[in-house]
């Protein structure tokens, strides 16, 4: 990154899960913070259909969260003998070169973009990019294979089942049993492969139970089940690196809903994030051992969000999950615990591109 041509930075947003809209706003913040003068950047946005458009990232509007639009024209990403380049497809004239892509910025939330499909594709085509390789974000993304993971490498977790669609459309009635048998109310249900809060539900009863699934199965086909934990403060850490890591204290989320909700995180001010944390020096060490060891169970790179339960009645501090393409809105806590840290958003994704083309650099070298 030190020669004298900007780096070429291809910019992915938007993508086919239910995230699509946040993805939208995080990618907004990334590409103010890339410094022109250093990079070349070219924004693609993907619809909810998974077709690439060259597109400019939406602007937000109050009250409303942004998408990409039906209307630009398509793209491609080729190999040719002169390395990976971006192609334009308009549908009433020949395909063009837009150009050549050194590094990809995937701000991809959830399934189809943060769950190692997109990785796979960019790894097969040569192109470095940001964040976790394919295997540690297939199960970033997904809770169980990630909670399994965790307690193979023994570290604290709330107690949790799992119900898959076929299970519980067969017998409900049995499905519901052996949850209540294993976990009491308060429940949390979510889908296995989701993220931004949705599809989640705090179930009270069996009735509410039900219905949780059952809304969590519109976005998934596997269900968690967690033990719901009782003024449980939520605390989150940033993890940087691929050899070396660094990881942030941790920050809390206060939120006045009944738990941090998506209207929470994106559509009201009812969440406030305390960078640092206001806890002692043993929970915050304890937060960041733990957010090491599961940012290397899992095998990541790049960058990760690590969230934790933390009881202060038992004193318990419990790893919740993994993120490895955390939010980057303006209200996200991983780059804001990056700049209580004293690493502005534009440090702070000139790290990341430089830990993608290192990463890179080392896949070259060992590749089969």
């Amino acid at each position: 990154m030190s020669g004298s041509s900007p780096l070429r930075v291809l910019v992915l947003f938007g993508g086919r899960s239910a995230e699509h809209e946040i993805s939208c706003l995080s990618a907004r913040n990334v590409v103010d913070a890339l410094d022109p003068d250093r990079y070349r950047v070219t924004t693609v946005g993907i619809t909810r259909d998974g077709r690439w458009t060259l597109s400019e990232v939406p602007e937000p509007k109050p009250g409303t969260l942004p998408r990409v639009s039906d209307d630009a024209d398509s793209v491609m990403l080729a190999g040719t003998p002169k390395g990976p380049r971006l192609l334009r497809l308009p549908e009433d004239g020949p395909a063009a070169e837009i150009g050549p892509v050194d590094v990809c910025f995937p701000v991809l939330h959830g399934p189809y973009g943060e769950d190692g499909t997109v990785q796979g594709l960019l790894a097969s085509m040569g192109v470095p990019y940001v964040g976790a390789d394919v295997g540690s974000s297939a199960v970033g993304m997904d809770k169980v294979r990630m909670k399994r993971l965790f307690g193979v490498s023994g570290l604290p977790q709330t107690a949790y089942e799992t119900i898959d669609r076929v299970d519980f459309e067969r017998d409900p009635g049995r499905a519901l049993d052996t949850v209540e048998a294993a976990l009491p109310y308060p429940i949390f249900s979510k889908p296995a492969r989701q993220g931004s809060s949705i599809g989640i539900s705090r179930c009270g009863d069996r009735g509410s139970l039900a219905a949780g699934i059952t809304e969590a199965l519109e976005h998934d086909r596997v269900v968690v089940l967690e033990r719901g934990l009782t003024a449980a403060r939520e605390l989150e850490c940033g993890v940087l690196g691929n050899v070396d890591v660094e990881v942030t204290p941790p920050g809390e989320v206060i939120t006045a809903h009944d738990f941090y909700d998506f209207e929470g995180k994106y559509l009201d001010d009812a969440v406030t994030l305390m960078c640092p944390a206001e806890v002692d020096d043993a929970v915050r060490r304890r937060c960041s051992g733990y957010a090491r060891q599961a940012y290397e169970a899992i095998g990541a790179r790049g960058m990760a969000r690590v969230d934790f339960f933390y009881v202060e009645d038992t004193g318990e501090v419990l790893v919740n999950e993994i993120n490895t393409i955390p939010g980057f809105t303006e209200g996200s806590m991983f780059p804001r615990a990056w700049a209580a840290e004293g690493l502005d958003n534009g440090r702070l994704v000139d790290r990341l591109l430089e830990l993608a083309l290192a990463a890179a650099e080392t896949d070259a070298r060992f590749a089969p």
